[in-house]
């Protein structure tokens, strides 16, 4: 059986884009059967706000678990989580196994924080494509696709 491979998602509030990507990518671990990953997500300057309603209602859209959840500050860099930034800036700020979203689909994932509901669609889109590719290379990687 392989290791579990456990990936933080991190942007700067953890209310909108990283607790969108957790949830999007787990939801997307259940409907494929994978069992391998341990998916988390945190912001560096989050101080416990609630998740956006418009994330929630874009999860929800996309049948991902849209319930209330506080925001998790990044404090301590584990040595065994590999953490997926949002922006190149993120990136720059943590110092441990880190990639920006970017490495896997050549954009960033934009900020859709107080905005209208179209943008909050548009970073899941985003999200979800970089979802796709980070699984098919964990997946490659493994020798398991």
């Amino acid at each position: 059986m392989s290791k579990e491979i456990k990936i933080c998602f991190v942007c700067m509030g953890n209310t909108c884009r990283s607790i969108m990507a957790e949830r999007l990518l787990k939801f997307f671990l259940k409907q494929n059967k994978i069992n391998s990953l341990k998916v988390l997500s945190k912001g560096l300057c989050a101080n416990g706000e609630n998740i956006a309603e418009n994330a929630k209602q874009v999860l929800k859209e996309y049948g991902a678990l849209s319930k209330d959840r506080k925001s998790v500050r990044l404090k301590k860099i584990e040595q065994d989580v590999l953490y997926i930034a949002m922006t190149e800036n993120i990136k720059s700020q943590i110092n441990g196994k880190v990639i920006c979203v970017r490495d896997l689909i050549g954009e960033e994932i934009d900020d859709p924080f107080m905005k209208d509901i179209s943008a909050y669609r548009k970073t899941a889109q985003q999200i979800v494509k970089a979802n796709k590719v980070l699984i098919d290379k964990i997946l490659n990687l493994r020798g398991e696709k």
